[in-house]
């Protein structure tokens, strides 16, 4: 194992890596926004939106990312829309992760006993009070698993980018190896680099459903 190697070109990885983090969050938080929305359209049954949300759900979860970006990426300057590396790996996120978003935000809604609803109408609560006291906190602890797993999911799909010429982690490491034939020590940065964004993120979102769980008084998840 060249040791010099790694110390020369890790700040590299970090450059990589920060880029990385920076476009997977805004992917992750545009995920969760955009597939908060399409979860209350779908609980809601509204007429033709929800048919439509159904449908983009089957196309975006049965199609992988990579082809998505190659469609943002090579297929729009065909229609006269360009968009930079950055702007199609973000939207590309955004379009996949919605979907997984989206069912894992509608099986906590769908959680939520009708009692505890029926509860809170009886004291008076109006809808947005119902919504923002009962209903959210108690659909997000039962959801939160699941997107905390999506999101680990989507942190893990940015290693796709490079297809779109963007210099995320698996650039860099795909660089360094043609370039110096290192192909260890490239690989295990690549791996570590990924350990140190992935594990706070689990360990995040494992904090963050016990205090959910015990505040709505559902226990302590293990």
């Amino acid at each position: 194992m060249n040791g010099e190697f790694i110390a020369t070109m890790w700040p590299h990885y970090v450059e990589a890596g920060i880029l990385t983090v920076r476009i997977g969050l805004i992917g992750v938080l545009g995920s969760f926004v955009a597939g908060l929305l399409i979860a209350f359209i779908r609980a809601e049954k509204v007429p033709i939106l929800n048919g439509i949300c159904k449908a983009y759900i089957e196309v975006s979860r049965n199609t992988p990312l990579l082809i998505q970006l190659f469609f943002l990426y090579f297929g729009l300057p065909k229609l006269g829309i360009v968009l930079s590396s950055e702007a199609c790996a973000v939207i590309g996120l955004i379009f996949l992760g919605a979907s997984y978003m989206a069912e894992s935000i509608r099986s906590g809604l769908e959680a939520v006993e009708t009692g505890q609803i029926e509860a809170a109408k009886a004291i008076g609560l109006t809808k947005m009070q119902r919504l923002r006291y009962v209903i959210l906190p108690h659909a997000m602890a039962v959801a939160i698993p699941s997107i905390g797993a999506n999101t680990i999911f989507l942190l893990k799909e940015t290693s796709v980018f490079s297809a779109v010429a963007l210099a995320d982690l698996m650039f860099v490491a795909k660089d360094l190896i043609g370039l110096y034939y290192e192909t260890d020590e490239a690989l295990l940065m690549l791996v570590v680099s990924y350990l140190l964004i992935l594990l706070p993120v689990a360990g995040i979102f494992t904090l963050l459903e016990r205090r959910l769980r015990r505040g709505i008084g559902l226990g302590t998840a293990h």
